[in-house]
């Protein structure tokens, strides 16, 4: 049974957010997005706690703190550490990826120029995710 996900976005690019909702509504996914800017915000809105996301997507290349400085505070977390976290970068540089993993991500996804491509992979992974048994945080 796919369950509805909430989904922590970590993207500083607006166009970028906008080019993933409009997948989301192309797909006529209901998944909850929850958005941050960089990797200090999703840090504020993760410690708090509350509501914590069933997974995180995640760019590399972001003002203040880059994605692998936040996996990294991430992965020491106690009780984030569990949250898969998956790349979503136009990055496809073999010491990010090989990084990322070390560090213990779920996936790494390479942002394609083709929308369809973006699409494609996009809706691999939320069918996933959706399907797997998350420990919920």
């Amino acid at each position: 049974m796919r369950k509805k996900l909430n989904i922590l976005f970590i993207e500083d690019d607006e166009i970028e957010v906008m080019k993933l909702m409009r997948t989301m509504n192309s797909l006529e996914l209901k998944h909850n997005i929850l958005e941050a800017q960089d990797g200090e915000q999703a840090l504020e809105i993760l410690n708090k706690k509350t509501r914590l996301p069933d997974i995180i997507f995640l760019d590399l290349n972001m003002p203040k703190m880059n994605g692998i400085e936040f996996l990294r505070i991430l992965k020491n977390d106690e009780t984030l550490r569990y949250i898969p976290t998956v790349i979503l970068t136009t990055s496809n540089n073999r010491k990010d990826v090989l990084e990322c993993y070390k560090i213990g991500i779920a996936g790494y996804l390479i942002k394609t120029l083709k929308y369809d491509d973006y699409v494609e992979k996009l809706k691999a992974a939320f069918e996933y995710w959706s399907l797997n048994e998350l420990i919920k945080a």
